[in-house]
């Protein structure tokens, strides 16, 4: 293990500096945007991260944020004007005493609101944090063994500090910034007494060598955990100041594949970790081998924690996730002591954006596919198109591509022929989480498309899916606020137990229905 004393600057740096090409050059404006000929939007191949520089406007592009809205197939059931934060929030469901919640939130912001007459919406709690702590990304489950709620919540020092401001490479003392900044790089674990009731039970730091330093190393928890309430749950955590091997220029450190066993909630305790060779210093080699080594720009290490369709405990066997840029891969986790990687798959296409974010692994046990794909970062598509790829892992040891979701257009009556054009991102984020209410459908799949609002797919040929249906909302925000309007719909959640679905915008809270899912039910659960 490398001492923090051995850690300095330029060990940091060398993540890429000592291998580097350098990032992508800015992209010349001649060659990319609408194809007169063909019609169709030409992406950079490759593209530096301009994520907190501004809009990259092409020809065609529009002046304003549209506030038409479209939709096929689907229906509005309806809308609040509640935005908890624009750009990003979590959200999680919850049923307790005859009653479904929705928690809603990001850091110092957090929500509840009673969905339980799902067209009334109620807020129960709102809270923000003015101390400087806040509610970290959660998961929460029944534990049947103990008969309570539980909450486990993530805290992830590096951008909660302000981050890098993304300056890692032109301006090395923000390094010092992050590696010296105080605070928990771990998880708490809660007790749900009720919705707005919750007890700590433990406090633990993901920091393996110096757990209750002041100043811990390592990154911390990151985004939300994997937890069902049974023995595992599994978390994306770097553990030491080792794992820096990150091209991405606004985060330091690149997350690893956790594993704790939860069995006695009260005392969490770390059972493995997992990572992809080259993601620590010291593992020069194998880094010089990656695709992306060097560029300075893309996303190196895990995004989300590993998707467990039927775990351990239960006899299940594999685990699947996205490591960035790195790719795809199968983990074999039947002894969660000392996770295996059966195969991997590099579905990277040029730097820029995440290349490899998210796994909906909810269709493993019926069909045998999986879906994968990144998110974009950089407005106005000026980085490589990110797709959704349809996985066929029933050979576990040779996964195959068997198609990518369609790419969304607009209606004949937009006045744009590429959402490229209708300002902010465009482009997938993630489908409804593995924790949400009901088992999702076999057939049917739904993102959020950020600019292209939701967009729903039948997959029930996986070699040819089809858009079946969508709702584009209106863009919410303020034209030149670049946080406030580019992230149109960044997530959504679907209840699949009473076929709805639920848009976060940056014009607020949708609550949407389709044909392809079916008639929504929007009697109270259980009623």
């Amino acid at each position: 293990m490398i001492s923090r004393t051995l850690l300095t600057i330029a060990s940091c740096l060398a993540s890429t500096a000592a291998f580097a090409a350098g990032p992508p050059k800015p992209v010349d404006p001649a060659t990319y945007g609408m194809d007169p000929v063909t019609g169709r939007f030409i992406h950079p191949e490759a593209a530096p991260s301009t994520t907190y520089a501004g809009p990259n406007p092409v020809k065609g592009s529009l002046d304003h944020l549209e506030q038409k809205d479209y939709i096929k197939n689907m229906k509005v059931l309806g809308h609040w004007d509640i935005i908890v934060r624009p750009g990003h929030t979590w959200q999680h469901f919850v049923d307790m005493n005859g009653r479904r919640y929705m928690f809603h939130y990001y850091r110092q912001y957090v929500r509840v609101y009673d969905v339980t007459d799902p067209t009334n919406l109620k807020t129960v709690l709102n809270k923000e944090y003015k101390d400087g702590s806040w509610f970290g990304a959660a998961s929460i489950a029944y534990n049947k063994k103990l008969g309570k709620w539980i909450m486990i919540q993530t805290f992830e020092v590096p951008r909660s500090k302000g981050g890098l401001d993304d300056k890692k490479y032109s301006d090395p003392s923000v390094i010092n910034h992050v590696l010296e900044a105080p605070g928990l790089r771990g998880f708490r674990v809660y007790e749900l007494k009720s919705p707005t009731e919750w007890v700590l039970l433990a406090e633990r730091s993901m920091d393996v060598l110096n757990p209750s330093a002041v100043v811990q190393q390592g990154g911390g928890g990151y985004d939300v955990p994997n937890y069902d309430g049974g023995k595992y749950a599994y978390m994306l955590g770097a553990p030491d100041n080792t794992f820096t091997h990150m091209e991405f220029s606004n985060q330091l450190y690149s997350p690893a594949q956790m594993i704790y066993d939860m069995e006695d909630p009260a005392n969490p305790r770390l059972v493995s970790t997992w990572w992809v060779p080259g993601q620590r210093l010291g593992e020069e080699e194998a880094y010089r081998k990656w695709p992306t080594a060097g560029d300075q720009t893309s996303w190196t290490g895990g995004r989300l924690p590993m998707e467990v369709p039927v775990s351990p405990e239960k006899g299940g066997k594999y685990a699947y996730t996205a490591m960035g840029s790195l790719g795809f891969y199968v983990l074999d986790i039947a002894d969660p002591a000392h996770p295996k990687t059966v195969s991997s798959l590099q579905l990277a296409k040029g730097a820029g954006g995440v290349e490899g974010d998210h796994v909906d692994a909810s269709r493993v046990t019926r069909r045998g596919i999986v879906l994968t794909g990144g998110y974009p970062m950089n407005e106005d598509c000026y980085e490589p198109w990110k797709d959704v790829n349809i996985i066929d892992v029933k050979d576990p040891a040779h996964p195959k591509v068997l198609s990518v979701l369609p790419r969304p257009m607009p209606p004949k009556d937009a006045p744009y022929k590429d959402f490229c054009l209708r300002r902010g991102k465009f482009g997938p984020k993630r489908a409804s989480p593995s924790y949400s209410p009901g088992q999702p459908d076999a057939n049917i799949a739904i993102y959020p498309y950020f600019n292209a609002g939701v967009q729903v797919f039948d997959i029930s040929d996986a070699t040819k899916p089809k858009n079946v249906g969508y709702y584009v909302p209106p863009m919410g925000g303020k034209f030149g606020d670049l946080n406030s309007y580019n992230s149109p719909v960044e997530s959504i959640h679907v209840e699949w137990d009473r076929k709805l679905i639920w848009a976060f915008t940056t014009a607020g809270i949708y609550l949407l229905s389709s044909d392809a899912l079916g008639k929504p039910i929007l009697t109270p659960k259980g009623h």
